[in-house]
């Protein structure tokens, strides 16, 4: 019998792939530093979407802690930001018997009861960059602090708009835990230091850039005084900026979001962002990689954790179960380049 091809083999692995989704071709990363003669410990993360660069460069970072930790690293999410699908890939996840589960919850009360179904089977579960703070969730991995985001912020557009005006909100998901504290913590830094500024509308935009851009547009018509617009995840930051540009309103509508800083370079180049804040996403991905082997080890984690050379004292709030990766980052022309997401 002739042997088949390598041709051929990569069509039906290719075939496969359409064939089973998420469940059969998952990204995956074995830790090069694994003893062969033990079982490495399997740690899934669930983003909200795959495809867009944030959580691409989380998966980048889990990636390398993988390396250095010596676990396997499986990254699988929906192509959309459905809190649906997440429940269905975590449930194949419990099947497929992975040690650890770390989630970022498109809607954290929809997620809740697939949480608690993976913890009575014996899976840790952890959220990364969103909470579900209701939920069995052991230990969230945070960005950074929520009112630190929403006051850098607010500061970012107000030095643009002169402390007063009016501005809208472009958010992602209407559900997201952490977009939905960063804006209420917007809301309150904007009434007690900015009176004379006001929050005229907040809408959503899912986590789709064109539409974020045709509801910046919508805002700008709606509201002609309109003088600021925060996108507030990092497909809306780029999507208001491009809608200013288009609109050839720079100079007169700014905008500052949480955008990823090669798909935001552009913008801050023109003016039609004013800044980006954001954190090391590809350091987020390592600490939260970082945080689920400790969590599947069984280890008490201290109050100042030596997670890596880049990362020597993250904080660990034992009453929360809550990490905390360290204060945003304010992207701006100057420093954008040093990030290659």
């Amino acid at each position: 019998m002739r042997r088949p091809t390598k041709k051929l083999v990569v069509t039906v692995l290719l075939t496969l792939c359409g064939t089973l989704g998420l469940t059969g071709c998952q990204d995956q990363n074995t830790g090069s530093l694994a003893d062969p003669n033990v079982k490495q410990t399997k740690i899934a993360f669930i983003p909200k979407v795959k495809g867009i660069p944030y959580f691409e460069a989380m998966n980048t970072g889990g990636q390398e802690a993988a390396k250095q930790l010596g676990v396997q690293w499986i990254f699988t999410g929906p192509v959309t930001a459905d809190a649906g699908a997440q429940v269905d890939i975590m449930h194949q996840l419990v099947d497929q018997k992975v040690d650890v589960i770390v989630v970022a919850p498109n809607d954290p009360d929809t997620l809740a009861p697939a949480i608690a179904d993976a913890r009575r089977k014996g899976v840790h579960v952890l959220t990364s960059d969103t909470d579900a703070p209701r939920s069995q969730r052991e230990l969230f991995v945070n960005q950074a602090d929520v009112d630190g985001i929403g006051a850098a912020l607010t500061e970012a557009l107000m030095a643009k708009m002169g402390g007063q005006g009016k501005y809208a909100i472009v958010s992602c998901g209407p559900a997201a835990q952490n977009l939905n504290a960063w804006i209420a913590a917007q809301k309150a830094y904007t009434a007690r230091k900015y009176p004379k500024a006001q929050i005229v509308d907040i809408v959503y935009a899912s986590e789709d850039e064109e539409a974020a851009t045709v509801l910046a547009k919508e805002l700008m018509r709606d509201h002609p005084d309109l003088t600021g617009l925060v996108g507030e995840c990092t497909t809306s930051a780029p999507g208001v900026a491009k809608a200013v540009r288009e609109e050839q309103k720079i100079s007169q509508v700014y905008t500052v979001g949480v955008g990823t800083p090669q798909a935001i370079k552009p913008y801050l180049a023109d003016g039609s962002c004013s800044m980006s804040v954001l954190w090391n996403v590809e350091q987020l991905g390592y600490l939260t990689a970082w945080a689920a082997k400790q969590v599947a080890d069984g280890k008490q984690l201290p109050e100042t954790n030596k997670v890596s050379g880049e990362l020597p004292a993250v904080k660990y709030n034992a009453e929360q179960k809550m990490l905390l990766l360290g204060d945003p980052l304010r992207i701006t022309t100057e420093n954008v380049d040093q990030f290659k997401y």
